[in-house]
């Protein structure tokens, strides 16, 4: 194990503020991440919208492991393991559809979308056999808040309230901005397949360093003052909710410029249904408050992405790769605001799209990087000096403070040592 023990101790690999290079890369430690992080912690999955009618269901995965995200007979939301119980093929192979059963293509196993084995070709040949114990795998245990799906493989542990703690918050704020207080994932997902290793991306969705070098270029060709929230001068934070969870916040600038829906970069003038939506909703002053602050930037760990206006899910497939999914935010009873979320997501992270092609080489360099063992630790470092406490008990720091870094790693060490 790159000169690592099958079982490292951790805690010599991870201090509060380096990291040894080989936890990026070593196989064996992606596997006990697997084990430890993706299959004992809760994991987001999907979202209620995704799946809105009885019978509907979409593929999913948990870390590797895939899943069927499932609304089933009974009206209720089942992750099932997309596994055949009798010689282990794959059940579903499509993406979403609508269907009350499941038939295995191998030996036409047929089962239930609840997960029960409703019957076998050629029955004869299983005698009276307790159909009840070839039931599908299914995730022990689902939480869901506010639309937002999370699965766990443990039978016990912390509710899904607790995990996300103050994060909470934030998927709060993010819903506000609907005038019905509701996400819609209807837009479809782009995948991203990426030579690298999952923790970098994890670590740089709420990395403010890092926008003025890698993204400069963009935000010069566009003419966007967004650059200038990434620099010494910017009054945004970077906090850290504990269990992993982290922020960067720009609320403080937003609040400073006053403008509503200049986190969107435009104004409140090119979309009047949405504001007039929005003051029938929450009352005009609430209603400016609300799209003034726009919506978060969070990392919820170990793998959902909200940036403003996307939400991304990272998969890890091994040590070396990573699919990012991707899809536009939709609030429901906001069709104005929509589309111009959709054809900004398509700009920034689509196909052609800049920002994630930027972020997708820093990726990859990083993990070509880490194999390099000289020096062996990563630094960070960064903002320690500076960092305290906010109203709530969070650590925050500058916009360009790698709070959040030694934040993950911090949970990730607990994590792995538990």
């Amino acid at each position: 194990m790159s000169g690592q023990s099958p079982n490292p101790d951790y805690r010599t690999l991870i201090e509060p503020t380096r990291v040894r290079s080989v936890v990026y890369h070593d196989p064996q430690i992606f596997e006990q991440e697997l084990e430890r992080i993706w299959h004992r912690t809760w994991v987001y999955v999907g979202h209620t919208s995704e799946v809105p009618n009885k019978n509907d269901y979409v593929t999913k995965s948990i870390g590797a492991t895939p899943v069927l995200m499932v609304h089933d007979r009974d009206g209720k939301i089942s992750l099932l393991l997309n596994k055949c119980p009798h010689r282990g093929n794959q059940l579903c192979a499509y993406r979403q559809g609508n269907r009350g059963t499941f038939t295995c293509p191998y030996h036409s196993w047929t089962f239930a979308n609840t997960g029960d084995l409703i019957g076998y070709a050629y029955a004869d040949g299983y005698g009276d056999a307790d159909k009840s114990a070839f039931s599908l795998g299914r995730v022990p245990r689902v939480g869901i808040y506010r639309g937002f799906v999370f699965g766990s493989f443990a039978n016990e542990g912390p509710s899904l309230e607790e995990h996300l703690g103050g994060a909470t918050a934030s998927i709060d704020q993010l819903l506000e901005n609907s005038p019905e207080g509701e996400l819609e994932l209807t837009a479809g997902f782009l995948q991203h397949r990426t030579k690298a290793n999952w923790k970098f991306m994890l670590e740089n969705e709420t990395d403010g360093y890092h926008p003025a070098f890698v993204h400069g270029s963009v935000f010069q060709v566009t003419d966007s003052g967004i650059g200038k929230l990434y620099g010494p001068q910017s009054t945004a934070l970077t906090r850290d909710f504990g269990n992993g969870h982290t922020e960067f916040d720009l609320r403080p600038e937003w609040r400073r410029i006053g403008k509503p829906l200049e986190w969107f970069g435009t104004s409140e003038t090119r979309f009047p249904q949405y504001v007039k939506a929005m003051e029938q909703a929450y009352g005009t002053e609430r209603a400016r408050r609300i799209m003034i602050d726009g919506t978060p930037h969070i990392m919820i760990f170990p793998n959902l992405f909200i940036a403003e206006i996307q939400l991304f899910v990272l998969q890890p497939i091994a040590v070396d790769e990573t699919i990012q999914h991707v899809t536009a935010l939709q609030f429901k009873g906001a069709p104005e605001l929509n589309r111009r979320l959709r054809q900004q997501t398509m700009g920034s992270v689509g196909p052609a799209g800049l920002l994630l092609a930027d972020d997708t080489e820093m990726y990859e360099r990083n993990h070509r990087g880490a194999v390099i063992n000289d020096p062996e630790w990563v630094t960070l470092t960064r903002g320690l000096h500076r960092e305290r406490r906010d109203e709530n008990g969070y650590r925050i720091g500058h916009s360009t403070d790698e709070v959040p870094q030694r934040a993950i790693w911090r949970h990730y060490t607990e994590l792995m040592t538990a």
